[in-house]
């Protein structure tokens, strides 16, 4: 009988779940609102294969509303999301639509003032997964840099944050900026793509030349009084406490809801020797090394679409596997960055010199050199997280300010 209640239970939590995504809308949906920004301009679009129109790509619902389409911008992994994380990806031409693809993920990461030249007006519309290191946001603070010191209106198509629900771990410190992370903030800080150009803006986060431009000019719609305007299409019916399905893969290693709840934590791995389970079924939740105890899971990384060169690829490797059910996995990670994994394998890898890369990639991730040294002191993890805490309700404080939705709070 218990076991009835318990199905039954979990059945009706994902009715609602699924009953109230089905009345969100993504800022991409309400096309009605923004797309008469558009006629007769010369429109550039930042998007990859996340940026749908229910099941129609962006981009040809644009086209096929007769929108003036010059250029495509494509973030890492590319605009069709098929690159390796990491690959350098070259600009191109679309082979569906024949429009030209200049890459952000190649010899510049930043629009530059020629590819802006033909352009007036740039539409930003991506999946973002909710975490500093994910280079979405990267992306999005170089696009509003540049819109500003060109003097290009920025429509920034909002859409929800599946790891939007809460806020943790070590707010980076400026000496370890890089393109995995730019600014202070925590590795989840709980904001959607268009809150968070909006916190860039509102706390003059930019290039010195786009703070002084901008002096936070945001308006509600576009004008021809102002040398810039961003404006956020917001979604309906999302709040920070909406736990959001993405329709589709944001990047070709997370396969899965599991994965992107568990990818805050279990990114960490990339910084190690440890494959962190590219080239299996599970990437982010199978995490191993061929050195650690084979009384372990085991798993064989072998290449494949979106992971063709990658840590232990054809070895047999131990450690673990998180896999689990969406409301497991939930439980698991209890809404903060989850350290066991990490500390556990340390400890049991037998050659801790050489567990963390030397390029120190770690720190990068982690936002400074503390927490690999923690680790390697073998501090509890209770202990690491206090660390954070002080940091965090700065953070906090501050994206109070940019919430466009109810928070979890």
């Amino acid at each position: 009988m218990k076991k009835i209640l318990l199905f039954t239970c979990i059945a009706v939590i994902f009715h609602c779940r699924a009953n109230a995504q089905q009345q969100i809308a993504t800022g991409a949906d309400r096309i009605d609102i923004w797309l008469p920004y558009l006629k007769g301009k010369a429109v550039a679009v930042f998007a990859n294969q996340t940026s749908v129109i229910g099941k129609t790509h962006l981009v040809d619902s644009l086209i096929k509303r007769g929108v003036k389409i010059v250029k495509i911008f494509g973030p890492e992994h590319g605009f069709r999301g098929k690159a390796d994380a990491g690959e350098h990806v070259q600009d191109g031409i679309d082979t569906k639509t024949g429009l030209p693809v200049i890459s952000l993920y190649g010899d510049h990461k930043k629009p530059t003032p020629s590819d802006l030249k033909d352009v007036d007006i740039v539409i930003f519309d991506i999946q973002d997964v909710g975490v500093r290191f994910y280079t979405f946001i990267s992306s999005l603070e170089y696009v509003v840099e540049a819109c500003i010191e060109n003097h290009k209106p920025l429509l920034i198509l909002d859409r929800p944050n599946p790891n939007g629900f809460y806020v943790d771990g070590p707010v980076l410190k400026p000496a370890f900026k890089s393109f995995v992370g730019m600014q202070q903030v925590p590795i989840v800080y709980g904001m959607t793509i268009g809150e968070y150009a909006l916190m860039l803006t509102g706390e003059k986060w930019l290039s010195a030349k786009a703070n002084e431009i901008n002096s936070y000019n945001i308006k509600t719609r576009p004008t021809n009084d102002t040398p810039f305007h961003m404006q956020v299409i917001k979604c309906v019916n999302y709040t920070h406490k909406t736990l959001y399905t993405l329709p589709i893969n944001p990047s070709p290693n997370l396969k899965e809801m599991q994965a992107i709840y568990w990818y805050p934590s279990t990114c960490f791995f990339e910084g190690t020797v440890l494959s962190e389970g590219r080239g299996t079924d599970h990437p982010f939740q199978y995490i191993g090394h061929p050195s650690l105890p084979k009384n372990l899971f085991a798993f064989t990384p072998m290449p494949n679409e979106g992971a063709k060169n990658s840590k232990c690829f054809n070895q047999v490797c131990y450690g673990v596997n998180i896999t689990g059910t969406t409301n497991e996995v939930l439980q698991q990670v209890n809404h903060q960055i989850q350290l066991k994994y990490l500390i556990s394998l340390y400890k049991q890898f037998p050659a801790k010199d050489s567990f963390f890369l030397p390029n120190n990639f770690f720190n990068k991730l982690a936002g400074n050199d503390v927490l690999m040294q923690q680790i390697k002191k073998g501090m509890p993890e209770a202990a690491i997280r206090k660390t954070w805490q002080k940091d965090l309700a700065k953070f906090k404080a501050i994206r109070k300010k940019y919430l466009l939705y109810q928070d979890f709070e």
